[in-house]
């Protein structure tokens, strides 16, 4: 019929507009509240998965266990839990969870032997390329670190000897972004055996799913946003091979680098915010990022969401959402980023990410310090590199953090832009939404349903304005908001007004 017909024309031209976006990974949520969490597991039928310290179960017989334990290192209920969790998050046959993100790296580096050969991004993890140089290349495993801008390049560093390829995206703390796919590709046909490892520790498999994109292991530091609370230390794997599965089971059992039942009870309990956490710094940072890019006091942002980033094509293909992290260069050098980091009130000047508190620190000094200073140079990382985690406090009271702090660090009296108009701004939901849509489109269309569609447009460019914020402006003044950042109501408790900064002057150290 000409409805049908109409409605095929719709849903053609709504794909060709908007195919460029990775739709939200359905059931992500439902997953994450309950993989591996089966009350009928346990005797009580416990809702919330028990925390299970015994380090040996009794055997019936010698020899024969109940439910597979016999000893905590080789297997422990709770950890079971979580890494079935992680498993169906992130799409992938079998999870290990690890004592510490470098515990990871290291189990997954016994992946190799004397004479083996790791290629590596060249904007990497300081503890990773820290890890390669000094504790690998003893061991006979050398490394290179390369560039992924041109796939090509990047794999002509292959050689027969490399095993393990080592990517990560966005990287840290630049925050660049490869193409998975393509080198992906392009590894596999070099040699179809070579591992490749993505970090994810940026994204999460909430915004990025590494596995789907051609990743024979995913990686990342579960400390940051998996846990979310800077309260945990750990390490994650995912993969889907039954070889590395079996490989990497026996390095955990024989290794012993695991987390305590506690811990992974902890991040257990973070997952099941995840989702709503990453909604919340996607939002943030995309505000924070865009007021950074409008300030005469910074002199370049990089953030995924934003159109200026240079790879923002590819992160919109492989990634449902930004992230939280931002770097940008202040104006100035050290003493700038110093004084900027020392200035601020909200954020909180230490090492580490993804947490819901919002942190900010300088590589050049602090994550990255144990880089070669030419490598650091020819990366990028220099004294003005400042990065963020932002978290997901209030859009405002960040963004006025960064103003003043800007204003602290660098001289000058300039028009600078003035940060409610940067409250509702929001890349990441606008993706989302379109996305959402689109499918919706694809299943109806599937169904043959009879009612036409509504046409809906492909995201508009971000504006540094918002029509949306007058509201708040004729109830909220400038000054009532300004009062509400920096003062706190006093308390029998607490007494006094001023906020003092978490993390700001007096614990400032270079050491």
């Amino acid at each position: 019929s000409f409805l049908f017909f109409l409605l095929v024309v719709v849903r053609e031209h709504h794909l060709k507009t908007n195919m460029d976006h990775l739709p939200y990974f359905k059931g992500f949520a439902t997953d994450a509240v309950h993989s591996g969490q089966e009350p009928e597991k346990w005797t009580s039928w416990a809702v919330t998965p028990p925390i299970s310290l015994a380090t040996t179960f009794k055997q019936p017989e010698p020899g024969v266990t109940k439910d597979k334990y016999e000893y905590s290192r080789g297997g422990n209920p709770t950890r079971d839990c979580l890494e079935e969790a992680f498993a169906a998050i992130c799409n992938g046959k079998r999870a290990f969870v690890w004592a510490s993100g470098l515990a990871g790296t290291q189990a997954v580096l016994q992946l190799l032997k004397s004479g083996d050969h790791v290629l590596a991004i060249d904007d990497l993890y300081g503890g990773t390329n820290r890890f390669l140089r000094r504790l690998a290349e003893p061991m006979g495993i050398t490394a290179d670190f390369v560039s992924t801008a041109d796939a090509d390049e990047f794999v002509k560093a292959m050689t027969p000897k490399t095993k393990i390829v080592w990517v990560e995206s966005p990287t840290n703390p630049l925050l660049q972004i490869t193409d998975l796919r393509k080198i992906a590709k392009k590894v596999k046909e070099y040699n179809k055996d070579c591992i490749m490892v993505v970090d994810n520790t940026f994204m999460s498999s909430y915004l990025q799913r590494p596995l789907d994109l051609g990743a024979d292991i995913e990686f990342a530091s579960v400390t940051k946003y998996y846990n979310g609370h800077s309260d945990v230390l750990m390490g994650m794997t995912a993969c889907r091979d039954d070889s590395l599965i079996e490989r990497l089971q026996f390095i955990q059992f024989a290794a012993g680098a695991v987390p305590s039942p506690f811990d992974c009870y902890l991040v257990n309990r973070g997952l099941k915010t995840l989702h709503l956490r990453m909604e919340a710094h996607s939002k943030n940072a995309m505000a924070v990022a865009t007021f950074l890019e409008a300030h005469p006091k910074v002199v370049s942002v990089s953030y995924p969401g934003l159109k200026s980033h240079p790879q923002h094509e590819i992160a919109t293909r492989q990634c449902t959402g930004f992230s939280g992290m931002v770097t940008f260069r202040i104006k100035g050098g050290l003493d700038e980023s110093k004084k900027f980091l020392q200035s601020i009130k909200i954020f909180t000047l230490a090492e580490s990410l993804g947490a819901v508190e919002s942190l900010a620190e300088l590589p050049c000094i602090m994550t990255h310090a144990s880089v070669p200073p030419e490598q650091r140079e020819k990366l990028g990382i220099t004294d003005n590199l400042i990065r963020l985690s932002v978290g997901v406090e209030d859009t405002y009271d960040l963004l006025k953090d960064v103003d003043q702090a800007l204003h602290a660090a660098v001289q000058g009296r300039v028009h600078c832009p003035d940060p409610m108009d940067f409250v509702h701004i929001d890349a990441t939901h606008q993706v989302r939404r379109d996305a959402d849509k689109r499918l919706a489109l694809q299943s109806s269309a599937t169904r043959n349903e009879s009612h036409v569609f509504e046409n809906v447009p492909a995201p508009k460019k971000i504006q540094a304005t918002s029509s949306s914020s007058s509201t708040v402006r004729t109830t909220t003044t400038k000054q009532e908001a300004d009062d509400k950042v920096f003062a706190i109501p006093p308390s029998p408790s607490r007494p006094g007004t001023a906020r003092q900064p978490p993390g700001g002057f007096s614990t400032f150290t270079l050491g």
